[in-house]
């Protein structure tokens, strides 16, 4: 099963440098969040992929009495989508909002700073 996750990580993470690459604006963003599931999952397998128990010491006992899931990659997974469901709502507004400023959704129309025909940076110094 963990070879199959491997996999699959190795599929997102291809993915989603794909998307990155792209010129669309929300072809970047739907990369960034791919590649932040990627991530995910990739801690989730390196968390080891077991059927055991839950993490929970039952009352009056000091350890646990069977082999438990480790609970450190589930809780670092749940604090990363959190994070990441954040960050891809706030580059969604940003996106829409330059979209709705510059008219494109094109990374090279969208080059303000750089306008066609400007002057040339110097050649030397």
């Amino acid at each position: 099963m963990e070879t199959a996750f491997a996999a699959l990580v190795g599929v997102f993470f291809a993915a989603a440098i794909y998307l990155l690459l792209s010129r669309s604006v929300i072809r970047m963003l739907l990369g960034l969040t791919l590649f932040g599931n990627a991530v995910n999952l990739l801690i989730f397998t390196a968390g080891r992929l077991t059927r055991e128990v839950p993490p929970i010491v039952p009352n009056g006992m000091q350890v646990p009495a069977a082999p438990i899931a480790n609970p450190l990659p589930q809780a670092l997974i749940l604090t990363a989508i959190v994070i990441g469901f954040a960050m891809f709502t706030f580059l969604l507004v940003l996106a829409y909002r330059a979209y709705q400023s510059l008219n494109a959704d094109n990374t090279d129309t969208m080059r303000l700073t750089e306008p066609r025909g400007g002057p040339n940076p110097p050649l030397s110094y």
